[in-house]
């Protein structure tokens, strides 16, 4: 069924539920109080009254300014959470006689109010798309009032089912892509800006070119999560490899690798929900299907968190084994390498790739994390850590957060649960021999 057209038809049959409670007499609700709106739907109307009503609750709440909705989180966490009553009912019922049926009504009872909530305003036209915006205005309020989370976290929950992998599509991007998709891929570009209609061109319309998107049913032209992917005969080492305008193109035939150079989430709202290893996943098999003759699927991935662990390892340099000469070296700024001579360059090169590899391979948090985002995301996608590239993105942006340096992840799709299961149970950060000849001896 086209889109729109159901669009249109849920939208009449709320306007015909506004009309059957009397919500147009009220202006559409907006004299009735938010909460009273709220615990009305909850009181289980009719579905086309129901509709209204979500309606009503979400046309209120877009009003609101920022003061307003963090009064409304504040009414979902203290009003909405379990029926007190019910669960005591619930619990008593248990402990006399645990079988299945009281589990089962013990588990309804414990369910905070304010999910049913949300799966009814869901119900309203275009109501996932408000859900999604208005946990995008949780992530203030849990700034200022952190004991929120708990509203946030039934957020979570429900869209976790909600985008799960069985309900999102997979499209291709191209540059025959409607307009305003377009528009979205290069407003939510995050990896490497895109610097206009010409570059986003050289980026869809080459041979070997390729971007995908998931898109849920719910959010028409709304990407969720997309890829962009070059199609080359070798793993570059460097981004501007990849984008550069003069290179030439490959015909896709002859393309024996797949890099994927930049992935972006869309929806600030499903922060937490991950997409991205589903879709990674399922393009290289996708291009695998078309493309038989490619053998190889990898990254050029940032390094975001290296130029701030750099900055506190310089300041501790006995631990990593540093010399003065040493720390002074890697604490030099960038501009000032330019006037080196080439063996103080390579020196420095070498170091930094060293401590890339420390950071990536024995550096971790407090809790024995990975440090890096990026890293933990691929390596607990199965990848493996290929290369590091010192000297792969010498933008702006790259220098600031990883003094230059880029690293291959890959995919190898015969090892990929193997290296998961490495990395998921006993935090293994499965590396090729070359990432780990860059590693110093352990400092004693």
């Amino acid at each position: 069924m086209d889109m729109a057209f159901l669009g249109d038809l849920l939208t009449s049959v709320a306007d015909r539920g506004r009309a059957l409670i009397g919500l147009e007499r009220f202006g559409n609700g907006r004299s009735r109080p938010l909460d009273r709106l709220c615990e009305d739907l909850l009181s289980g109307r009719g579905e086309a009254s129901g509709m209204a009503l979500a309606q009503a609750v979400l046309d209120a709440w877009d009003g609101l300014d920022a003061a307003g909705r963090l009064d409304f989180f504040r009414m979902l966490q203290d009003r909405f959470g379990p029926d007190a009553e019910r669960l005591d009912k619930a619990l008593a019922q248990y402990r006399e006689d645990p079988r299945p049926a009281s589990i089962a009504a013990l588990h309804l009872a414990s369910e905070p109010r304010r999910q049913e909530l949300f799966r009814r305003l869901n119900l309203a036209p275009g109501g996932t798309h408000v859900l999604v915006r208005m946990r995008e205005a949780m992530f203030e309020a849990l700034a200022k009032e952190p004991d929120l989370a708990v509203v946030d976290t039934d957020f979570r929950h429900l869209f976790g089912s909600w985008f799960n992998r069985g309900f999102l599509v997979l499209r291709r991007i191209d540059w025959r892509t409607p307009a305003n998709v377009l528009e979205k891929i290069i407003r939510y570009e995050a990896v490497h800006e895109i610097q206009g209609w010409d570059d986003l061109r050289r980026r869809l319309e080459p041979a070997d070119r390729r971007c995908f998107a998931f898109f849920h049913p719910q959010l028409v032209d709304e990407p969720l999560i997309f890829v962009e992917v070059a199609l080359t005969k070798e793993t570059p080492r460097a981004i501007s490899d990849v984008l550069s305008e003069d290179r030439d193109v490959l015909p896709a035939q002859k393309a024996t690798t797949a890099v994927f150079y930049s992935i972006s989430n869309c929806q600030e709202g499903l922060r937490g929900i991950s997409f991205g290893n589903f879709l990674i996943k399922q393009v290289a098999e996708d291009l695998k299907r078309e493309l038989p003759g490619l053998d190889t699927f990898v990254t050029l991935s940032p390094l975001p968190g290296f130029a701030r662990w750099l900055d506190g390892a310089i300041a501790e340099p006995i631990e990593l084994g540093l010399t003065n000469e040493e720390s002074s070296e890697l604490a030099r700024p960038f501009g000032e390498t330019i006037s080196l001579d080439d063996a103080a360059r390579l020196r420095r090169d070498k170091l930094l790739g060293q401590m890339a590899a420390q950071y990536l391979l024995r550096a971790r948090t407090g809790s024995g994390r990975v440090i890096d985002p990026v890293a933990r995301f691929h390596l607990g996608n199965g990848a493996r850590l290929e290369r590091i590239n010192v000297g792969g993105n010498l933008s702006a942006r790259g220098l600031r957060e990883s003094h230059g340096i880029m690293v291959n992840y890959r995919y190898d799709l015969a090892d990929i649960e193997v290296n998961h299961e490495a990395f998921a149970t006993r935090n293994t950060v499965v590396a090729s021999s070359a990432a780990r000849k860059l590693l110093r001896p352990a400092a004693t």
